[in-house]
C-alpha cells in the first residue's frame, strides 16, 4: 500500500513522540537511586540506622536491577514494550513519592523498592524501544538516550543536599517523582496507540521470534560479563574511593570531589561510545581503551594514591566505558525487538548481579589484607574477564542466529 501524506505525518508524530518518551525515561533511570545516597546520614540520624542498613540501603539498586532486569522480558512479551515502559514510570513515581513519606525505616525500604522497580524495568525496556522506532539511527539515539541517563544520574546528587536545606528532606526526595508523572505521560499515549495484546516481533516471520534461552548463547554471556564486569568495578570505585583517599592522607570532602569527578567523566564515553560503536564492524578496540584506563587507574590508586588523583579520577571516569557500549551493542547483536528484549533482560539482570558482589567483596578482601593489594588484585581479575568476555561480545553476530 503506498504512503500517503497523512500516514507520514502519523509515523513522524509518532517517532517524535517515542523519542521524547525514551529521553524522559532515561533520565529517571536513576534519580532513586543517587537522590538518597547524599541524604543517608540525615536518614540515619532520622530513623536511628547505622552502617548496616546504610549497605543494604547501597545494594538495593544492584540488587533490584538484577530481580527486575530478569523478569521484565516476559512482562514485555505479556502486555508489550509500550505498557512496559508505561508501567516503569508509573512505579518509579510511586516508589519515590512513597520514599519521602516514609515514617520509619521498613517505609523507607519499601518506597525504594518500588521506585527502583520501576527503574530496573525501564533499564530493560528502553532499548528495544530503541529498536523498534529508531532501527535505522541505533547509534545517534543511544548516544543520546545514554547521555540522558547520565545526566538524571547527576542531577540529583547534586541538588539532594540544597534541596534539603531549603525544603526538608521529604522534598528532596520526594521532587523526583514529578519527573517520573511528566515520563509516563507520553508512554500512556504510546500504549493507548498500540495492539493489545501486542508482539514483539511480526508472527508473519518464524525466525523474528523468541525461541531460544539467552543463556545457553555464547553472545549471552560475553554481554553479559562484559557489563557485570563494568558494573562491578565502577560500583566499587564509588563505594570505596572516598576511603581510599582518606587513608591516603585526604580529607573527606576531597574523597567527594574524586568520586564527583569519576561520575561526570562518564559523560564522556556516553557521548562517544555509541556513535563510534555503530561505524565498527568490530568495536573491541574501544575496550581496551577502557580497560587500560582502568588498569592505569588501579595501579595509581594502589602505589601512589596522592601522586596524581585527578588523574586517576579521570582514568576512572574512562574506564566504564563500556557501560554505554554494551548497551548499543544490544541492539547490534539482534535482528527484532524480541532478541533485543530478551538480550538486555539476561545482560542486565544477571550483569548487575555480579556487580552486587563489587563493593561487598572488596571492601571484605581490604578488612582480611589490611591493605589494598587484595583488593585491587582482586578488579584487575575482573578487568581481565571483562576483556575476555568483550572479545566474544564484540564479534560481527546476532543473538537470533545462536537460538
Amino acid at each position: 500500500m503506498p504512503h500517503t501524506p497523512s500516514h507520514d505525518t502519523s509515523l513522524l508524530q509518532g517517532r517524535v513522540l517515542a523519542f521524547t518518551a525514551i529521553l524522559l525515561a532515561a533520565l529517571n533511570l536513576r534519580t532513586a537511586v543517587t537522590s538518597v545516597t547524599p541524604l543517608l546520614d540525615v536518614l540515619g540520624q532520622t530513623f536511628g540506622f547505622g552502617t548496616t542498613m546504610t549497605g543494604v540501603l547501597g545494594m538495593l539498586p544492584t540488587a533490584s536491577f538484577a530481580l527486575f532486569g530478569v523478569t521484565t522480558p516476559m512482562l514485555a512479551r505479556r502486555i508489550g514494550l509500550e505498557r512496559t515502559a508505561l508501567l516503569a514510570m508509573a512505579l518509579a513515581a510511586v516508589g519515590l513519592l512513597l520514599r519521602s513519606l516514609a515514617g520509619g525505616v521498613g517505609s523507607l525500604l519499601f518506597g525504594s523498592v518500588v521506585a527502583l522497580a520501576g527503574m530496573g524495568i525501564g533499564n530493560v525496556v528502553v532499548p528495544p524501544l530503541v529498536k523498534r522506532y529508531f532501527a535505522n539511527r541505533v547509534g545517534t539515539v543511544s548516544t543520546l538516550y545514554i547521555t540522558v541517563l547520565q545526566i538524571g544520574t547527576m542531577m540529583p546528587a547534586l541538588l539532594a543536599v540544597p534541596l534539603a536545606e531549603q525544603a526538608g528532606w521529604r522534598v528532596s526526595l520526594g521532587i523526583w517523582a514529578l519527573l517520573a508523572v511528566a515520563a509516563a505521560l507520553p508512554w500512556l499515549l504510546l500504549a493507548r496507540s498500540r495492539p493489545h495484546p501486542d508482539p514483539l516481533a511480526p508472527t508473519s516471520d518464524p525466525g523474528a521470534q523468541p525461541h531460544g534461552k539467552v543463556w545457553k548463547t555464547p553472545l549471552g554471556w560475553g554481554m553479559t560479563l562484559m557489563f557485570g564486569m563494568t558494573s562491578l568495578m565502577t560500583y566499587s570505585m564509588f563505594t570505596w574511593l572516598p576511603r581510599i583517599v582518606v587513608e591516603a592522607g585526604a580529607t573527606p570532602r576531597f574523597g567527594g570531589i574524586m568520586v564527583a569527578i569519576f561520575a561526570a567523566l562518564g559523560l564522556l564515553p556516553s557521548l562517544t561510545m555509541p556513535a563510534l560503536a555503530v561505524r565498527l564492524r568490530n568495536p573491541f578496540p574501544l575496550v581496551l581503551i577502557g580497560f587500560t584506563a582502568f588498569l592505569i587507574a588501579f595501579a595509581g590508586l594502589l602505589f601512589a594514591p596522592m601522586k596524581a588523583p585527578w588523574l586517576w579520577a579521570v582514568l576512572l571516569g574512562i574506564g566504564p566505558s563500556t557501560f554505554p557500549l554494551a548497551l548499543t551493542l544490544i541492539n547490534l547483536r539482534t535482528r527484532t525487538p524480541a532478541g533485543s528484549a530478551a538480550l538486555s533482560g539476561f545482560m542486565q539482570g544477571v550483569g548487575y548481579a555480579f556487580s552486587c558482589l563489587g563493593p561487598f567483596l572488596f571492601g571484605w578482601l581490604h578488612a582480611v589484607s589490611g591493605g589494598w593489594h587484595l583488593p585491587f588484585g582482586f578488579l584487575a581479575l575482573c578487568a581481565l574477564v571483562l576483556l575476555t568476555a568483550s572479545w566474544i561480545a564484540c564479534k560481527p553476530q546476532k543473538l537470533e542466529d545462536q537460538w
